[in-house]
C-alpha cells in the first residue's frame, strides 16, 4: 500500500513543502531515499522504540520511503512523526483519509513523546500557503505556529496522541492564538529608560539621530563613561516594532531554534551583544547546515559590538557587505541560503590600550604609536560605514549625583517615531528603503542636497578631515535625519556642521 504523509523543510527563513511516500509491498526490508542526513536515517531507530513502547510494530514487509524533492537535502529529527504515521498508515495500522489535509513534524523520544522542532513558524506559513487544513506538531512549538491565521494547529505531546487524532478517536481542539491583540499586548516598556543616564546630552543627541535615521553609531571614551549604558538603552527609544517586523523577526528566531515554548511572537527589537571572541560564522551565520548569525539575529533591532578593537579583524570585516546590503548570503556546495540582516551597528571602544587618551583628569600612558596601533584595528572601510563617530567624556560628580532624572526615554521615542514618520512618506514609491540610512546615491541626489554654504563647509571638512566619498555620503545623509527631527524640509548649514562633527574620529582628524 502507497501513502502518502507531508512535512516541511526550511531553507533559509522559509519552507519547502516535503512529500514522505511510503509504500509497503511482498519482502522485509527497509530502504530510505530522497537526500536524507544521518539525523533523518537514524529515525528508523527511534520510530521502531516509539511504537514498541505504545503497542504498535513496525509493519513486517519490505517498507521503500521517498522523501520528494529527491534534490533537496532533509536534516534533522523533525522528520520522526511524519515518517512514524506514514509507516503506520501504509501498514494499515491507522486510517489514511485525514493525511493529505495535514502536514505533520515532529521528534520522537524513544518512548514516543513529542520534542521541540525548530523552524514551526515558516513551516506553518507554507502549510497555509499549500492549501492544507491544518498542521500538527509537538506542543511546545504550537503557540508559535497558531501565529498564522487561517490554518488550524494542533499541539501534541506523544505520538500515541497523534494516532488517536488520525483515528477519530480523539477530537482535540486547535490552538489559538489571536495574533492582532497578543501583539499588542505584550508590547512594554523597556527595562533600560534614558532617565537613569545622568549628563551625556551630546552622546544621547548622537543616540538618538541614530534611531531616527537607523544609522550606524561607534563610541569611543574611556571606561566606565557609559559607553554600554546608553547602548543597551537604544532599544527604549526606536519606534515599536510592526506586525511585519514582529513576523519577520520572529520568523529568524524559529528557524534558530530560540523562542520560548509561551513565545508566540517577538515584539520588542532584538538586542544582540556577541562577546569579543564569536567567530565569523557565529557573527555572519553558516556552518555545515546553515543558521542565522548574530546579525541575522538582530535584524530590525541592534547589534552591539562592545570593545571592538578587541573582536577577530577577519569577523569584522565580513560585517562590511551585510552593512550595505542589509542581508546576508551563506554559500555553500550543495546550496546557497540567504538570511536578512537589516540591524543597527552600535559599537564601543576604548581610545588607547590603556583606555586614558585624552581623559580629562587620567594620563594617559601609551605611545602615539600604540594609540595608532590600536586604533588601527578597525579597518577604514568599516569605520566608513558608521555613520556616526562620537567620543565620550566621562561624567563629572556633580552630574553623578545630581538628584533630577534626565530626559526619559519615552519622550526621546516621541521625536524619533515623528521622524521616521517622515522618512516613510518620503520613500512610499521607493522598495525596500525606510530610513535615511538606507538611500541611495540617487536619494541622496533628490532628497539631501545642502545649498552653496552648505557646500562650501562640506568642502572645507573633507579637505581638513581627509574624508572618504562614503563619509561624504554618510554626512549627508545624517544631515536629513537631523533636519528631519526638526521637521525642516530643507538642509541648513547647522545641520551639516552637526553631522560633520559626528564624524570627528576618523584617524585623520582625531590623533
Amino acid at each position: 500500500m502507497l501513502v502518502k504523509t507531508f512535512g516541511a523543510a526550511v531553507h533559509g527563513i522559509d519552507a519547502i513543502l516535503i512529500t514522505i511516500e511510503v509504500n509497503s509491498s511482498r519482502g522485509c526490508m527497509f530502504y530510505m531515499v530522497g537526500l536524507p542526513d544521518s539525523a533523518v536515517r537514524e529515525s528508523h531507530q527511534r520510530i521502531l522504540s516509539a511504537l514498541q513502547v505504545n503497542g504498535y510494530k513496525i509493519p513486517t514487509s519490505n517498507l521503500v520511503i521517498n522523501m520528494a524533492p529527491a534534490d533537496i537535502r532533509k536534516e534533522g529529527a523533525a522528520y520522526d512523526l511524519p515518517l512514524a504515521i506514514g509507516i503506520l498508515a501504509a501498514g494499515e495500522m491507522i486510517s489514511a483519509d485525514k493525511l493529505p489535509h495535514y502536514l505533520i513534524m515532529g521528534e520522537l523520544s524513544l518512548d514516543g513523546t513529542l520534542q521541540p522542532i525548530k523552524g514551526a513558524l515558516p513551516m506553518a506559513i507554507k502549510a497555509r500557503e499549500a492549501g492544507f487544513q491544518g498542521m500538527i506538531l509537538p506542543r511546545q512549538n504550537a503557540r508559535e505556529a497558531a501565529v498564522v491565521n487561517n490554518l488550524s494547529v494542533y499541539g501534541m505531546d506523544s505520538l500515541k496522541e497523534v494516532i488517536g487524532f488520525f483515528n477519530s478517536e480523539s477530537d482535540p481542539q486547535p490552538i489559538v492564538v489571536h495574533t492582532r491583540e497578543e501583539f499588542q499586548r505584550e508590547q512594554k516598556e523597556s527595562l533600560f529608560d534614558f532617565a537613569d543616564v545622568k549628563g551625556q546630552e551630546n552622546v544621547k543627541r548622537a543616540v538618538e539621530v541614530a534611531a531616527a535615521g537607523g544609522h550606524n553609531l561607534l563610541m569611543i571614551g574611556a571606561p566606565g563613561s557609559g559607553k554600554s549604558m546608553m547602548a543597551k538603552r537604544l532599544p527604549s527609544i526606536l519606534p515599536p516594532l510592526s506586525l511585519a517586523e514582529s513576523l519577520e523577526t520572529t520568523k529568524i528566531h524559529s528557524v534558530a531554534g530560540m523562542l520560548d515554548r509561551h513565545t508566540s511572537l517577538i515584539t520588542h527589537r532584538p538586542f544582540r551583544d556577541p562577546h569579543h571572541t564569536v567567530s565569523q560564522i557565529a557573527l555572519v551565520g553558516g556552518g555545515n547546515y546553515p543558521q542565522p548569525g548574530e546579525i541575522s539575529l538582530a535584524h530590525n533591532g541592534v547589534l552591539f559590538l562592545d570593545e571592538l578593537p578587541e573582536y577577530n579583524r577577519n569577523a569584522l570585516e565580513v560585517l562590511r557587505q551585510p552593512l550595505e546590503d542589509r542581508k546576508i548570503t551563506i554559500s555553500r556546495v550543495r546550496s546557497t541560503v540567504e538570511y536578512p540582516a537589516g540591524f543597527m551597528l552600535v559599537a564601543s571602544m576604548n581610545p588607547c590600550p590603556c583606555g586614558y587618551y585624552n581623559h580629562p583628569t587620567k594620563p594617559c600612558v601609551c605611545s602615539p604609536g600604540q594609540v595608532q596601533k590600536y586604533l588601527n584595528r578597525i579597518s577604514g572601510p568599516l569605520l566608513d560605514r558608521i555613520d556616526l563617530q562620537i567620543e565620550i567624556v566621562p561624567v563629572p560628580f556633580e552630574k553623578i549625583s545630581e538628584r533630577s532624572s534626565s530626559e526619559a526615554s519615552r519622550y526621546i521615542r516621541e521625536r524619533v517615531v515623528r521622524a521616521r514618520e517622515i522618512q516613510e512618506k518620503r520613500f512610499a514609491t521607493c522598495p525596500g528603503i525606510h530610513t535615511n540610512a538606507q538611500m541611495t546615491p540617487k536619494l541622496i541626489g533628490m532628497y539631501a542636497q545642502p545649498d552653496e554654504k552648505g557646500l562650501s563647509l562640506l568642502k572645507t571638512a573633507m579637505t581638513r578631515f581627509g574624508l572618504s566619498a562614503r563619509a561624504y555620503d554618510r554626512i549627508l545623509k545624517v544631515a536629513r535625519t537631523i533636519a528631519d527631527l526638526e521637521s525642516s524640509s530643507d538642509i541648513q548649514s547647522s545641520h551639516l556642521a552637526e553631522a560633520i562633527g559626528y564624524r570627528n574620529l576618523d584617524r585623520e582628524s582625531w590623533i
